[in-house]
């Protein structure tokens, strides 16, 4: 038994212990000894902290999962040094958390770009040893598949809707056994990536007679048809019977056709409806022959009666067929209040409404815009409501009450063109001077992700996390992996996830169109939701690329970036039918005019010479127009020569109205676009909800 001295000197013994391991001694007694303690240390991280901050906390933390955190965090910083990336997330791939698969998966890819053979398939056996559900296991499949066939099967069916499967698909050999199924895994999961519609239409053209089951031939036809493709989709049929789904889809190709090819995508649609009343896809097809704004009577009348009472598009076509807007408005505001929140709805209050307009009939217009409540329509198109509304007041004398109108769409819609236009009618909403370079460069503002970082509320938890800690495109390919077959459409929340991921991977040309068709139909959003996707859809994107630009030219960086989102949504390769290129959209004749030098399709595309002829071409038609915005947008789409023929007393007196009196659709849909971003990049960071 030890004495009471040997007892002291222990304890003391003990205390120097203690005190000489200091720090990570106390560290691995909470791990050991209180994980809830730990949980309560950790402080969320997030985009929006400093390098500074982030390195404290990777060097210093108490809690190794934020450490671990703060690591992945860093390395996101610095996506282009492999060597930091690989000093940072050594040692982290420890544990349980599905963070761990990642960062297996980020130091395999780290190790290939070493070439490290040996190092990376080792890692890729860890990671799918350790985490075979985990939607990174995906890439180790893929690339363990390489020497081992059997991993792709695996692939196909454990992560079917994955980019690693998708890939792994599209790179099979044309001659390999398993071409066709793999043609038929890109139909029925991703028929637009790269390089399947190669694979799908190698699949069709190879099989004759029965070779492949009803089902595989439905299912390519109807890739084919997402592709736009209704030939190749009607050849690979072979005469198989059609499932509403596949009709459907093939028959709204086909109206996009020429006029033998819209005869039998009417008469498709049309059966569709007849033989499956009931289903989902005749509502659709009924919408699709109902679509036209003079329809055919007979393809209407021909539906089945349950059918065309159930279809708010077939009631509002027989509106449109009867000539309301010059007639009586009893069917048309029957319309408008039994389907106060169906699509078709809105586009007929607004079609009826802006012909009343036109026609300064204000109390028609009034009437029309009244029918369906504010809360039963999308931000968009509330906003534009709510202008008319304010307008038509004004024109009938009624000015205080057209003012208290305007006033609530400025406090409570995001700012757009028509709450521009409001502010203007408040005798607000002035513009800065267009033709003179940006005081203040964005690009002094950190990395645009960085800068402007908000929460992703996907709804699910780790997708959340990894878009938290900069994982962008481990959070896109994990939401990529859980989304259904490519040929069920998702909902409009679904499409605003996808469009931010898209985003922020450097899809903008995709990701953009999918935030834009999510404004247009969700509805009853709170303030908070509406400003989060009106942000989203206003990226600062290559904004050293538009600064440069601004100064060199004199024209305002925030009016270039309102053109080069409309023009190419901020994608540098694109091209139009007509043959415009590049961010800014140019036309190459144009284009060498105002470089005074010939230029190649590869120097025009790139994008800094791009914007700084598109600014320049700005500059002159801000000079030709004496700084009036409106002409030189219109202008800028159609032509100054087509823009000077529509100018008329309205521009200066109502010029809202003589928007809306723009012969060319795309013209006048493009103007109130341009004008509205370019509003809402001048108001940059003074969106915001009152409590």
């Amino acid at each position: 038994m030890p004495s009471v001295s040997g007892r002291v000197l222990t304890v003391q013994n003990s205390r120097g212990l203690l005190l000489l391991a200091g720090t990570p001694l106390l560290t691995v007694a909470i791990v050991l000894g209180g994980q809830t303690v730990l949980r309560r240390l950790h402080t969320p991280l997030t985009p929006s902290l400093s390098s500074a901050e982030l390195w404290t906390r990777y060097r210093w933390s108490l809690n190794p999962s934020e450490r671990r955190e703060a690591a992945l965090l860093l390395a996101a910083r610095s996506p282009d040094s492999a060597e930091r990336s690989q000093r940072l997330l050594a040692n982290q791939g420890w544990g349980n958390d599905p963070l761990a698969a990642v960062t297996l998966k980020q130091q395999a890819l780290i190790a290939a770009k070493f070439g490290r053979t040996a190092e990376t398939q080792q890692r890729w056996q860890d990671l799918l040893q350790r985490f075979p559900q985990s939607a990174a296991s995906a890439d180790a499949r893929y690339h363990l598949g390489q020497a081992n066939p059997a991993l792709h099967t695996e692939l196909f069916q454990q992560h079917p809707g994955h980019p690693a499967a998708l890939a792994a698909a599209a790179e099979t050999n044309k001659d390999s056994p398993k071409q066709t199924i793999a043609a038929l895994h890109l139909a029925r999961w991703g028929a637009r990536w790269p390089g399947a519609a190669i694979q799908i239409r190698e699949a069709c053209n190879r099989i004759s007679g029965a070779g492949l089951n009803q089902t595989d031939r439905l299912s390519l036809a109807q890739g084919l048809a997402s592709l736009g493709d209704s030939r190749a989709a009607e050849a690979c049929l072979q005469g198989t019977p059609t499932t509403p789904a596949s009709a459907l889809a093939i028959g709204r190709v086909l109206l996009r056709g020429n006029a033998e090819q819209q005869a039998r995508g009417k008469q498709q649609l049309l059966e569709l409806a007849i033989n499956h009343p009931d289903d989902p896809e005749a509502l659709e097809a009924a919408a699709l022959l109902s679509e036209p704004l003079r329809p055919d009577p007979a393809l209407l009348d021909a539906l089945p009666k349950a059918l065309q009472q159930r279809s708010a598009d077939v009631a509002a076509a027989r509106v449109r067929l009867a000539d309301a807007t010059n007639g009586d408005l009893t069917n048309a505001m029957a319309v408008l209040r039994r389907w106060p929140t169906s699509p078709a709805a809105w586009q007929l209050q607004w079609d009826l409404a802006r012909e009343a307009l036109l026609k300064d009939q204000w109390e028609r217009a009034e009437a029309l815009l009244n029918a369906i409540p504010s809360a039963d329509l999308p931000e968009p198109l509330a906003a534009r409501q709510q202008f008319w509304l304010g307008l038509t007041l004004s024109k009938q004398n009624q000015p205080a009450q057209a003012k208290q109108i305007w006033e609530r769409l400025v406090k409570t819609h995001p700012r757009s063109y028509y709450t521009w236009r409001a502010e203007v009618r408040l005798g607000r909403g002035d513009l800065p001077d267009l033709d003179q370079a940006s005081t203040a460069r964005s690009a002094d503002l950190s990395d645009a992700f960085q800068a402007h970082w908000e929460p992703l509320k996907s709804g699910d938890p780790f997708l959340d996390r990894l878009w938290r800690l900069g994982q962008t495109q481990e959070a896109w390919e994990t939401w990529r992996n859980q989304q259904p077959p490519s040929d069920q459409p998702s909902n409009p929340s679904q499409k605003l996830v996808e469009g931010r991921l898209r985003v922020a991977v450097g899809d903008a040309w995709t990701g953009l169109s999918r935030l834009w068709r999510a404004s247009l139909r969700l509805v009853n959003q709170t303030c908070e939701e509406r400003q989060l996707l009106h942000r989203s859809q206003h990226p600062r994107l290559l904004s050293e690329v538009f600064d440069t630009a601004s100064q060199q030219e004199a024209v305002r960086s925030e009016l270039l970036m309102a053109i080069a989102k409309q023009e190419s949504r901020f994608s540098p390769s694109v091209s139009s039918p007509v043959g415009a290129i590049g961010l800014l959209q140019l036309m190459p004749a144009t284009a060498e005019e105002l470089a005074g030098d010939s230029l190649s399709q590869e120097q025009l595309r790139e994008p800094t010479r791009n914007a700084k002829l598109g600014a320049r071409y700005l500059r002159q038609l801000l000079g030709q127009w004496q700084d009036n915005i409106v002409l030189a947008v219109a202008s800028y789409n159609a032509g100054p020569g087509a823009a000077s023929r529509w100018v008329t007393p309205d521009l200066k007196q109502d010029p809202e109205l003589w928007v809306e009196r723009i012969p060319y659709p795309e013209t006048r849909l493009y103007t109130k676009k341009v004008l509205g971003n370019l509003w809402a990049y001048l108001g940059s960071g003074s969106d915001h909800c009152d409590s």
